[in-house]
C-alpha cells in the first residue's frame, strides 16, 4: 500500500512528531482493530517500531496516522524528514503478516 509521510508541524531531531498517513480504504483492508498495535520494520535498518492502532483517532475517517518516533528517525536517516508544503513523500508499507509491516521509501 502507498502511505504518506506525516508530521504534526514541528521538526524534532529525536524523530518525535512524525508518522505515516494511511488512507481509509487501506486502513480498513490491512489493519485490524483487535490488534492493539502493529510492528513496523524499516528498509535498510534493523530497527522495529511498535505502533498503537487501538487509539480512537486511528479509526476516525479523517485520521489514520501511524505515529511513532522511530518513523521520524528513519525518515531523517533517509533524507525524507522535511518536504515542501503539501508535498510529503510517498512510501510503500507492505503487510508481511498479521500486524507486521515493512516500510520502504521512494514510491
Amino acid at each position: 500500500m502507498i502511505v504518506t509521510a506525516w508530521n504534526n508541524g514541528s521538526w524534532h531531531a529525536t524523530g518525535a512528531g512524525y508518522g505515516l498517513k494511511v488512507n481509509r480504504e487501506d486502513r480498513d483492508r490491512f489493519f485490524k482493530r483487535r490488534w492493539g498495535s502493529v510492528t513496523l520494520t524499516f528498509e535498510g535498518s534493523t530497527a522495529k517500531a511498535k505502533v498503537n492502532v487501538a487509539k480512537k483517532s486511528f479509526w476516525r475517517p479523517e485520521c489514520g496516522e501511524l505515529i511513532k518516533m522511530e518513523i521520524g528517525i528513519w525518515l531523517q536517516a533517509n533524507g525524507m524528514a522535511s518536504w515542501p508544503e503539501d508535498e510529503p513523500p510517498k512510501l510503500s508499507l507492505e503487510p508481511l503478516s498479521d500486524g507486521l509491516f515493512f516500510l520502504r521509501g521512494g514510491v
